[in-house]
């Protein structure tokens, strides 16, 4: 039987010109710092797409070819490759990448293990703390390596096939500490991950529960009522029949029948989320097969040839083509037809399948991925990492937290590095899955992290002590919790921005290593991560102290001016970058904006995350001149090269004090007219704004630490200017105030709190008054909380 999948995008055979090529060996030089050897002991070589590689047919980098009787060279401007010509070995085959990498030659040998930076793994269940991970393309020592020998692969038609056993097939990527080059490197022969659909970036709601169709629209409308909006609704595995099965057919684990006495009108529940403006996913645990009880069964017997009066089982077996068709057309077809719009893959059990070396969660996320996008929809799964070439099928599920603060410490680390491995899409478990104690601290700290990873899914386990709506908490952790959320939502222009700029070789999540890659300290921060190319995330992944009431994360800062978006604190640091112990009570998380960046916001934290906003906020730190483009889409379209785009240009000129709004680049995207708010941050004394260009004049309006100047209703296809005059040099504004409310909080002796102040009031001298303070015996955490503020401002 010939499946109807397609592999979309291949082209797996390199060109002749990339290729050398004797009996037993070829090697291909795909990229200036990416090299594909191969060794076949039977003289055949693999052409077809494998998990990893669908994309060889790259344009032929310049390369030098020196060949004598006992030895081959090439050399790129980026490696040189040296052989003996006899069967690879260690002794005979290296690869070096050209120029300083370190104090040492950066040579990897065939047969070694590169020392890398790690990439991801396959799940966090139940891991309370760090996993090891598997390797990626970034490597601090020059050169990182893919084995693809063991892969299956992907024949013409679009189906799956194991590998000739026996060959050898490895990428080496040798990029030094070029890391965003190795990840572009990757995506060019992995194919890039795909543009993913607005709607997924907003708050997705999950947990564990058997909730019926009333319930669930009870919690909707109570979210409604809180001012907390959702973008995505998932129903764990409760959704089908569980506790309703006959015993005879053991447990209700797999299922695609919706349970009756919960959902008895599945299309009008589906119909009422998607009035809300929710798209709805279903859990599926696939292993078990279809079962008698099943409303498909007996579709997939006629489909599988099974006699479905012997009222077993029809067996799951993903890696054959008849039952992967009739697994979609029977099981998961109807309910999307009812309002089903993603599938949530919680694949649990192992690697193996009938096929050797053919792992059955590959081949769920490739055929759930293809099939999203039937139609010309763009296609999204929801499922567990299988291994390199995974970010083609987002989004990824890291599996089942602990709820503890040792899991929370780990994601941040584990976010980025996944962009090593090119995996840009993790979603976790907000807040934790399962067991742990309750701790209000540790779920606001999650909910914030949350706000900053890729997809933000809170999550929890049946458990009914186990809550993660906002008003479950005392007050000012509901209030926290609830402010993040509803920044999320605002984020949202921003993040789909960065979407497509995923799609063109920028994980939204990466390492501070990426951008300073000859600085140690940068890593020195797992924690610390950029978010998007414009924001510094700094979790806070340990309880507050109990002097300050704070908690606090050491960060690394790089050179140059910051400013926290939620506090508003300016940081002027020094050439070289500088440590400092950073400080933030329960409101918020340190988030820190570079000097010439422009953050593009949602107006209103209630806008629809798949809508373009008729209302826009800009945040801009002035300090240094900076652009950007605002992009969005219609929603339709499945590359990001075809998908209908409009882009806004917005630039920043600091000598000038002039910020330029371009004109749409196509008004049938966006809406007509829109309202721009520019909050410029850590600036109060701007003595005017002009405006040129159809906008009505602007109204001003200072907000504690920073000055917003509002056009309304000004037209999208015309180009704003907005000049200023006066000073526009960013400071933290009222620094004596902040450093006095960090006294008046803490929870310490009141006549040495008194004695602190006077030290700080009276005199300029910063270093001074650390000096003094440090003599005076403050709590460490206190001290360190004073010193954020006197050491570091401009």
């Amino acid at each position: 039987m010939t499946p109807r999948f397609s592999l979309p995008e291949s082209r797996p055979q390199a060109r002749a010109a990339s290729m050398l090529q004797g009996d037993h060996w070829r090697i291909t030089v795909l990229l200036s710092g990416l090299v594909r050897l191969e060794w076949s002991d039977d003289g055949g070589f693999e052409d077809r797409a494998s998990t990893f590689a669908v994309d060889r047919d790259l344009e032929t980098p310049p390369f030098e070819v020196h060949e004598t009787a006992g030895q081959l060279e090439i050399v790129t401007d980026r490696l040189h490759l040296t052989w003996d010509r006899q069967r690879f070995s260690t002794s005979g085959l290296g690869v070096q990448v050209r120029g300083k990498v370190s104090d040492h030659a950066a040579t990897w040998r065939w047969g070694t293990t590169p020392s890398t930076l790690g990439g991801t793994g396959r799940t966090l269940d139940d891991a309370d703390g760090a996993i090891p991970l598997e390797p990626g393309v970034a490597s601090r020592d020059g050169v990182a390596v893919i084995d693809d020998s063991e892969s299956f692969v992907f024949t013409s038609d679009g189906w799956i096939a194991p590998r000739v056993e026996g060959r050898v097939d490895v990428y080496v990527f040798a990029y030094g500490r070029d890391y965003p080059a190795a990840v572009r490197a990757l995506y060019a022969v992995s194919g890039p991950p795909p543009v993913i659909p607005r709607w997924a970036l907003g708050n997705w709601w999950s947990r564990y529960h058997a909730y019926s169709a009333e319930d669930y629209v009870e919690l909707l409308d109570r979210f409604d009522a809180e001012g907390v909006p959702l973008s995505v609704a998932v129903l764990d595995m409760d959704w089908h029949r569980v506790g309703s099965v006959p015993e005879r057919y053991g447990t209700g684990w797999t299922g695609y029948s919706w349970e009756p006495t919960l959902f008895p009108d599945p299309e009008a529940f589906l119909t009422e989320l998607h009035r809300r403006g929710l798209r709805v996913s279903l859990n599926v645990h696939p292993h078990e097969g279809v079962q008698p009880f099943e409303d498909g069964y007996r579709a997939m017997c006629d489909a599988m040839d099974v006699d479905a009066s012997s009222d077993l089982r029809v067996p799951f077996d993903i890696t054959d083509p008849r039952f992967a068709e009739a697994y979609l057309d029977v099981l998961h077809h109807p309910l999307e037809e009812q309002g089903v719009d993603l599938w949530w893959i919680d694949w649990q059990q192992g690697h193996v399948s009938k096929v050797k070396n053919v792992d059955p969660l590959w081949v769920l996320n490739y055929l759930h991925f293809v099939d999203s996008g039937r139609g010309g929809r763009r296609g999204l799964t929801f499922s567990r990492y299988a291994g390199p070439g995974s970010h083609r099928y987002p989004v990824g599920f890291s599996g089942d937290a602990l709820i503890t603060w040792d899991s929370l410490r780990f994601q941040p680390e584990f976010t980025a590095t996944a962009s090593n491995i090119g995996y840009g899409w993790w979603s976790h478990d907000i807040g934790g899955h399962q067991h742990g104690v309750r701790d209000d601290q540790l779920a606001v700290r999650w909910a914030q992290l949350g706000v900053f990873s890729p997809i933000n899914r809170l999550h929890s386990s049946s458990n009914p002590f186990l809550q993660k709506e906002p008003w479950a908490y005392p007050p000012e952790s509901r209030s926290a919790i609830g402010s993040a959320l509803r920044f999320r939502h605002r984020l949202v222009p921003y993040l789909h921005t960065m979407n497509h700029r995923a799609a063109h070789g920028d994980p939204l999540v990466q390492p501070m290593y990426y951008g300073h890659p000859e600085v140690d300290a940068a890593y020195e921060v797992p924690r610390q991560f950029m978010f998007g190319d414009s924001l510094l995330v700094a979790a806070i992944t340990a309880p507050n102290d109990e002097v300050t009431l704070k908690g606090s994360t050491t960060a690394w800062l790089p050179a140059g001016l910051w400013a926290d978006i939620f506090t508003g604190t300016v940081y002027r640091i020094p050439p070289g970058g500088q440590h400092i112990v950073l400080h933030r009570d329960q409101r918020s998380i340190p988030v820190l904006l570079a000097a010439g960046a422009v953050l593009p916001l949602a107006g209103d934290a209630g806008t629809r995350a798949d809508a373009n906003p008729d209302s826009i906020e800009l945040l801009l730190l002035p300090g240094a001149s900076g652009t950007r483009e605002l992009v969005e889409d219609d929603g339709t379209g499945t590359s990001a090269e075809t998908i209908p785009t409009s882009r806004t240009r917005l630039d920043w000129d600091d000598a000038q004090g002039v910020l330029t709004i371009g004109a749409a680049t196509d008004t049938a995207v966006v809406p007509s007219t829109r309202t721009w708010v520019v909050r410029l941050l850590g600036v109060v004394d701007v003595e005017s704004v002009a405006v040129s260009g159809p906008a009505e004049d602007p109204t001003i309006t200072r907000l504690g630490d920073a000055l917003a100047v509002t056009l309304t209703d000004a037209p999208t296809d015309v180009e704003l200017q907005l000049s200023l005059t006066g000073s526009w040099s960013p400071s933290t504004t009222d620094t004596q105030s902040r450093v006095f409310d960090v006294l008046a909080s803490a929870q310490w002796d009141y006549n040495r709190k008194w004695a602190a102040w006077n030290v700080i009031s009276s005199q300029d001298n910063a270093v001074g008054k650390v000096s003094q303070l440090q003599a005076m015996g403050l709590p460490a955490a206190l001290l360190s909380a004073l010193t954020e503020f006197l050491a570091t401002q401009p």
